[in-house]
């Protein structure tokens, strides 16, 4: 079908969807074939809006292009033009359709949080659903910026970071006391009001009342120095400067802003950088930049608009937004956050005083982002064509996927996928493997590797998930074989895939490509692709490692006395400190149980069974 027949028969399609709507407000959805989403709109009025597509002489070319490929429409009637904003957001987030504005990074921020319930809380990095026991200070754009604030409010605080588990059978303090980042309520070095003193000042200063804690403190230091209580006011003293360093680490600040977020656009072209501010109690909690797609055809205030309506999907959303281009849906956008949110929500163009100098700093923070942004993406862009050349793909690798695994003796087995792609590694895209059929024996790496190639590709055939351009996988000729059987037993022939080996002693520089199509072979020391490809190995790598060390982590926190009926934390902190480890407690007898303190004879009876087995 010719490009004027297939725009013909997608302007039909669209026109029998428009008959038939009525001028109520909703969403509409573009469908390609293969049932692809190319485009979710929103409108006040259906027909209206459905009715302008039909007029393609009036359309740019890119849009000429979405008509020719639509085969059937989707629309959603909804009670309110808000209504709609909000549902067209949500279903951009669904299904990335190929010609809306994409946000394509959404993951949630970190939060500070307080272990409130617990009688000694913990100050720790909190990501995902929060619980009502908690108390929650943030959200942080910036994960990098919640480390750093965490590690400095302990020593400003000396609240414990540890987990409840290891607090409770602490016998000594640990290395955080001795290098004044913690009080050690875990071993009584201070009482539980004293510890409740501390945990309200950090509140405090979380809330935003930094200044009363900074003149509380001060008094403290000048009374115990007036005591002669040196020590005392030196520690006070430390204090003082942490919480200072806190205060002083952001690079904007303001004095007039309590709960806002900065928005602001910078663009070079057909790319832009949306850079987000976030503002809680007055302090600054961190920026963080997007690259938003399919944005070179839009206004920058269009832009921001569909920034704010996807971004507040799974973000909160406070009372103030400053945005860096005036808005034609202001009232819009401001109805449909109040309906998701239940409070009124202001957004503003700020044109003078402190705000619009918050905004030009912004404004400069994203330019600056942009062009590091693009200097990045033509490094990219030059990796990849080379990677193309190197294995003679059709086109530019859109998306590489790389593979590794991980494992000791053959225990807490993981396998692992990382993603690279135009603008380099998809983080949101990585996927952990645990090996768990049986017939995969643990430390067969080519069992492991057959186990997660066969899952990850035959869920590709199944839900037509992200194909790959290009399969890396680490390892030499004995992988690319395992590969080459799954692929032929999935019946796959359309992906490249390629091995890569270790050099000798495991030096970097030497290692060995394999492919199906040819010898094995290396690349020179200094070659930049070679330098890109072991970057990609390097991540991948480091992801397996990490998802094999936390496996290992949880399982070395559950004990065998976890599973005994009538075993709780104290008989088991009794048992372990008697017996060393849960193998001896099963070794003994059920009359060297029973000496341990807390375990009656009735007990010891329980945990020989359930060892054992059959009666005692």
């Amino acid at each position: 079908m010719s490009s004027e027949e297939s725009l013909s028969s997608g302007r039909k399609i669209i026109k029998s969807y428009a008959n038939g709507l009525s001028h109520s407000s909703g969403v509409y959805r573009m469908i390609g074939a293969n049932d692809d989403t190319l485009y979710v709109g929103k409108a006040k009025s259906l027909k209206n809006r459905v009715m302008n597509y039909i007029n393609t002489s009036a359309l740019n070319t890119r849009l000429q292009r979405m008509i020719s490929m639509t085969v059937k429409m989707e629309i959603i009637t909804t009670r309110s033009e808000a209504e709609a904003l909000l549902l067209e957001a949500n279903m951009i987030k669904k299904y990335s359709p190929r010609y809306n504005i994409l946000l394509k990074d959404d993951k949630s921020f970190p939060y500070i949080a307080l272990s409130v319930s617990h009688d000694f809380p913990r100050i720790y990095k909190h990501r995902g659903a929060k619980e009502s026991k908690e108390k929650y200070f943030g959200p942080f754009v910036s994960a990098g910026a919640v480390d750093e604030t965490i590690t400095l409010l302990q020593k400003a605080f000396l609240l414990r970071n540890c987990s409840d588990n290891i607090f409770k059978n602490r016998t000594r303090p640990c290395l955080q006391y001795q290098i004044k980042r913690c009080s050690a309520p875990c071993v009584n070095y201070i009482s539980k009001e004293d510890y409740a003193d501390l945990n309200r000042q950090a509140q405090d200063f979380l809330s935003g009342k930094s200044r009363q804690i900074q003149e509380e403190l001060l008094q403290q230091m000048q009374a115990a120095s007036i005591a002669m209580d040196y020590e005392k006011a030196g520690t006070i003293r430390d204090r003082i400067r942490s919480i200072t360093q806190v205060q002083q680490q952001s690079k904007l600040n303001s004095s007039t802003i309590e709960d806002a977020d900065l928005i602001a656009i910078a663009r070079d072209g057909d790319n832009c950088c949306v850079q987000i501010f976030s503002f809680r109690g007055g302090r600054n909690y961190g920026s963080k930049n997007y690259f938003p797609s399919n944005t070179h055809e839009h206004k920058s205030s269009e832009v921001i608009s569909s920034f704010i309506g996807q971004f507040y999907q799974s973000q909160p959303v406070p009372k103030l937004i400053l945005v860096s281009e005036e808005l034609d849906d202001t009232e819009l956008l401001e109805e449909a956050l109040r309906l998701s949110n239940d409070y009124m929500v202001n957004i503003v163009f700020p044109q003078r005083g402190d705000k619009r100098e918050l905004m030009e700093q912004a404004l400069r923070n994203a330019k600056e982002a942009l062009v590091r942004h693009l200097a990045s993406s033509v490094s990219q862009k030059k990796a990849l064509q080379a990677v193309q050349e190197l294995f003679c793909l059709d086109d530019i690798p859109k998306r590489i996927e790389v593979y590794d695994n991980s494992h000791i003796s053959g225990t807490n087995s993981v396998g692992a996928m990382i993603v690279a792609g135009e603008n380099g590694f998809i983080k949101n895209q990585y996927r952990k493997f645990d090996i768990k059929r049986a017939d995969t024996v643990g430390g067969d790496d080519y069992a492991m590797l057959r186990e997660v190639l066969t899952r990850r590709f035959k869920r590709l055939q199944e839900e037509k998930d992200n194909k790959p351009d290009l399969v890396l996988i680490d390892g030499g000729a004995g992988q690319l074989s395992i590969a080459t059987q799954v692929f032929e037993e999935l019946g796959i022939s359309d992906i490249i895939y390629v091995g890569i080996a270790k050099g000798e002693d495991r030096n970097a520089g030497r290692e060995h490509f394999f492919m199906t199509s040819r010898e094995a072979f290396q690349l020179p020391v200094n070659d930049p692709v070679l330098h890109y490809l072991q970057r990609l190995r390097d991540e991948a790598h480091r992801f397996a490692i990490g998802a094999h060390r936390n496996k290992r982590s949880k399982s070395m926190q559950v004990s065998e006395l976890d599973v005994i009926t009538g075993i709780g934390a104290a008989r088991k902190k009794a048992l372990l400190h008697h017996f060393g480890s849960a193998r001896a407690v099963a070794a003994a007898s059920i009359e060297e149980i029973a000496s341990v303190e807390g375990i009656s004879k009735e007990k010891a009876a329980a945990i020989y069974r359930h060892f054992h087995g059959g009666s005692d």
